[in-house]
């Protein structure tokens, strides 16, 4: 992996562009997401289809895709009947089919204009989300920072040696599971570079409880974490928790909420309506968020509209 993947594109644009919501397309695409493998079941089902989508994304003017690994891991594997090293064949595969939609996508010559080179993150989904009940948004696993290091340690080793640009690593409800990881990098992974996201119960503080700058100032001081923020987080609370977040570190904001629906576990689908997602996106960029992107219902077409966004932002800079 490269010192800072992200480095060039933070350099040369108002904002880096993420990728939106991938199981929830999947899933309005056909794809069957029932069962615990959540959108890891598709590497199995449907890979094409997954591709089809890293490839709309790009299209739409996406810097990075994320790989369809958020809800895989050995054990949850292992419960769907899968042997060890099928499941690291899957995850191996959720890095390579977004990688070949990316060489696929930059390899004809007219859509590279204007663009820096996308890159490719591996999704590292918290621990919660092997449990498929909703885990990821109220945290208190009652597991130490050492056993969610044993959780994590083999996942990592095999997404990294897939070749992804870096690691996302997503939906994080509680401090002690960012610690877990930024030990592993530290430690045992000190060539991969990974963004931190935690999912917030409101403006200030995770889904634990816990608050996020307590949690952002347990991870700073790590270097191979090259940019912290927020997803999978309603909308409104965002320019807040930027803000936030600005207060503590110095390392580059990310912020990639849902659509601003909200997941009942219990019932098993989303509630409410989407928000204007790029006219919100504004008040995110002012409060000094400099990666983009949408969560959960988001689609092609809010990457888009966030794409536009920056390109008008790009056109009033270049009119001094």
């Amino acid at each position: 992996m490269r010192a800072n993947p992200l480095e060039a594109l933070l350099a040369s644009e108002p904002f880096v562009l993420l990728d939106g919501a991938l199981a929830t397309e999947l899933e309005a695409r056909g794809a069957d997401l029932s069962g615990g493998l959540w959108s890891a079941r598709v590497l199995t089902d449907a890979p094409a289809l997954i591709r089809a989508v890293h490839a709309d994304y790009l299209a739409a003017g996406a810097d990075v895709v994320t790989g369809a690994s958020y809800q895989a891991s050995f054990a949850g594997f292992a419960r769907a009947g899968l042997a060890h090293d099928a499941a690291a064949r899957l995850m191996a595969r959720s890095v390579g089919l977004a990688r070949e939609a990316r060489d696929q996508f930059w390899a004809v010559e007219g859509k590279r204009a204007g663009r820096g080179y996308p890159l490719v993150a591996a999704s590292v989904g918290p621990y919660g989300a092997t449990l498929a009940d909703g885990s990821e948004y109220r945290g208190g696993y009652g597991l130490s920072v050492e056993q969610l290091m044993d959780f994590h340690r083999e996942r990592l080793a095999c997404l990294i040696a897939a070749g992804p640009d870096l690691l996302a690593c997503e939906t994080l409800p509680c401090a002690e599971e960012a610690v877990a990881l930024a030990r592993l990098f530290t430690e045992e992974f000190p060539d991969a570079r990974a963004w931190l996201a935690f999912s917030c119960r409101d403006g200030a503080t995770l889904a634990d409880g816990t608050p996020l700058t307590d949690a952002l100032l347990q991870i700073d001081a790590c270097p191979q974490i090259v940019a912290v923020g927020v997803n999978c987080t309603a909308p409104g609370f965002v320019t807040a928790l930027i803000t936030a977040a600005r207060a503590v570190t110095a390392k580059p904001v990310l912020a990639y909420p849902n659509s601003g629906e909200r997941w009942d576990a219990k019932t098993q689908c989303w509630h409410g309506h989407g928000d204007d997602f790029a006219g919100d996106a504004t008040g995110w960029l002012a409060a000094g968020a400099r990666l983009v992107g949408g969560c959960c219902r988001t689609t092609p077409a809010t990457i888009a509209a966030l794409a536009a966004l920056r390109a008008r932002l790009k056109a009033a800079a270049s009119r001094g």
